[in-house]
């Protein structure tokens, strides 16, 4: 077949797929199958890269963006966010099985082992590990579908390890569900925008920093500084796609296409322009074909919101050893995410001193848009016995399996 006849192959609306039996009996054996790379993006961690990425996701922290304050911290040069690997690909995000089946991204668990540094290159091995068969209000019957990846630098060192999930979805079974339909834009009064306003621009106030938040003073129960983004933009969304360094245009967009038709399409609204089928996260009309109010969020970008969350408030002595979120609402365009979170136990395990978090997301209207998250950091302690974790190579806590 000539190039001509394959680009004829891209159709002019995103596939209609369905979750059949034999679909899913197919999807489950590629259980055990490793996945090339979907980028790779970002690999090389630079000053650049770190604090660019920080941008994407909205991030004050001086440690993961001003080269002079890292030369002065106890690392000695800045370190990027927990999350710099999501730049690397979107582990857990559909690529796998269920042609022309829509993909959401739901959810990741990740294990953290040690700081990426400038000078730093990732790799990533991708697994599938589980598919699984539910039902939801949102368009009936759906497939959850599971990955693990184990992320390496240069020196074949284990940096991180995730579990990402994603939910599968009938584009037409969602429309006619159409569980989101009543659903109007929140018209927020100007005390709102105000308070919105102030809680961003305060948000560098409650960083903790070099203030050395030590285990021995944490009381269970205690109270996270919430943070906040929002009202969600498209400034928002497309500044975490160049903080992540996504972007295809023209001939590699094109090649891409040809070679991967059922996940682009010739939108008549671009005059046949070729487009993924995601891009429901800036097209409004997309994004209602899939049965979602409109233009929505990046799941990475509201987990890394989370785990924001956790790095400010745990600071620079502190280290985050796993980060777990679950998305379950969309986060539409006007939405605001307030990321809240608080002391659920502390304990001392293989010689650290630990806390574990409950962390959650909440829109303006006060629903759970990411509940029952779940964090642990090693934090200093003034007991001398205690060991101090520059990282957590040492200390592995697992996480929980899928079934």
């Amino acid at each position: 077949m000539n190039k001509a006849t394959d680009n004829q192959n891209i159709d002019a609306a995103p596939v209609e797929g369905k979750i059949t039996d034999e679909a899913v009996a197919a999807a489950r054996k590629m259980i055990g199958m490793q996945l090339r790379p979907e980028g790779p993006y970002l690999q090389d961690a630079t000053l650049d890269t770190i604090r660019n990425f920080g941008n994407g996701i909205g991030d004050l922290n001086p440690l993961y963006r001003d080269a002079e304050y890292g030369r002065t911290s106890r690392y000695g040069s800045i370190v990027a966010h927990p999350m710099f690997p999501m730049a690397f690909g979107w582990l857990g995000r559909t690529r796998w099985g269920l042609p022309g089946v829509h993909g959401f991204y739901a959810g990741n668990d990740w294990e953290l082992f040690r700081h990426i540094r400038p000078g730093d290159r990732i790799t990533a091995i991708e697994r599938v590990v589980g598919v699984q068969e539910k039902t939801s209000e949102f368009s009936g019957r759906l497939v959850i579908q599971y990955v693990e990846a184990e992320f390496a630098n240069q020196h074949d060192e284990l940096v991180a390890r995730v579990l990402g999930w994603c939910t599968r979805h009938e584009r037409k079974a969602a429309r006619a569900k159409g569980k989101y339909k009543d659903i109007t834009k929140h018209e927020y009064k100007p005390a709102e925008l105000d308070a919105i306003d102030a809680a961003v621009l305060d948000e560098d106030k409650h960083i903790c920093g070099r203030d050395i938040r030590y285990w021995d003073d944490v009381k269970e129960g205690d109270e996270l500084p919430p943070i906040v983004r929002g009202p969600l933009s498209l400034m928002d969304t497309m500044g975490f796609l160049v903080g992540c360094g996504r972007g295809h245009t023209h001939g590699v967009l094109l090649k891409g296409a040809v070679k991967h038709p059922g996940h682009f399409f010739r939108n008549p609204e671009a005059g046949g322009g070729v487009e993924y089928t995601g891009i429901g996260h800036h097209r409004e009309s997309i994004a209602k074909e899939v049965g979602v109010p409109g233009t929505y969020d990046y799941g990475p970008q509201r987990s890394a919101w989370l785990a924001t969350l956790v790095t400010n408030w745990m600071g620079d002595a502190g280290f985050l050893k796993r980060v777990r979120t679950e998305l379950r609402l969309f986060n539409t365009m006007g939405d605001t995410t307030w990321c809240k979170g608080k002391v659920a136990k502390k304990y001392v395990k293989d010689g650290y001193a630990l806390v574990d978090l409950e962390i959650w997301a909440e829109n303006q209207r006060g629903q759970m848009t990411a509940p029952n998250g779940s964090a642990t950091v090693a934090l200093p302690s003034r007991d001398i016995k205690t060991r101090v974790s520059r990282d957590g190579s040492n200390l592995d806590l697992g996480y929980a399996h899928f079934v």
